[in-house]
């Protein structure tokens, strides 16, 4: 039988308050291997802006079936991947295209990383920041383009 994590009263493993103190159980928030259990929406929506890794989560988001109905989430997740997508077509695409030897370079002459590829991927750095704050604020945007097509992405699956 588990103990109260504040008082040492005894406590069932369904309680999720305890009946002496009133405090919260965490045994009771998270099920047994259940990673995610113990994660709230905003939490999970502010994780899918993280800068360069945060298709990571967003994928798990995307799969978990703790999340499957909640569409903010699932907003979030598929907005922080397509922006995650502009970043690799900024890296990919556009920053070699650009990379001539007459335009100028960064300081420190960094190969590679030419001023419009540099001057895109800090738009979409600062927007990952921009994110991460509205989303740990739960203050819900949409990006102009790539939020259209997580609305879409999000009412596509039913």
């Amino acid at each position: 039988m588990p103990y109260c994590c504040q008082c040492g009263g005894q406590t069932k493993d369904t309680d999720l308050f305890c009946g002496t103190c009133g405090s919260r159980q965490p045994s009771a928030t998270a099920k047994k291997g259940d990673i995610l259990g113990g994660l709230s929406p905003r939490s999970a929506s502010t994780l899918c802006y993280i800068p360069i890794v945060g298709w990571v989560p967003a994928i798990v988001f995307l799969a978990a079936q703790q999340f499957r109905y909640d569409k903010t989430v699932r907003f979030h997740a598929f907005q922080g991947i397509y922006l995650f997508v502009a970043w690799l077509i900024v890296d990919w695409v556009i920053g070699p295209i650009w990379d001539f030897p007459n335009l100028p370079h960064w300081p420190g002459g960094l190969r590679g990383f030419s001023f419009v590829g540099g001057l895109l991927k800090a738009v979409i750095f600062f927007t990952w920041i921009f994110m991460l704050i509205k989303t740990s604020q739960e203050q819900f945007f949409k990006l102009p383009i790539l939020g259209e097509l997580a609305e879409r992405s999000v009412a596509e699956q039913k």
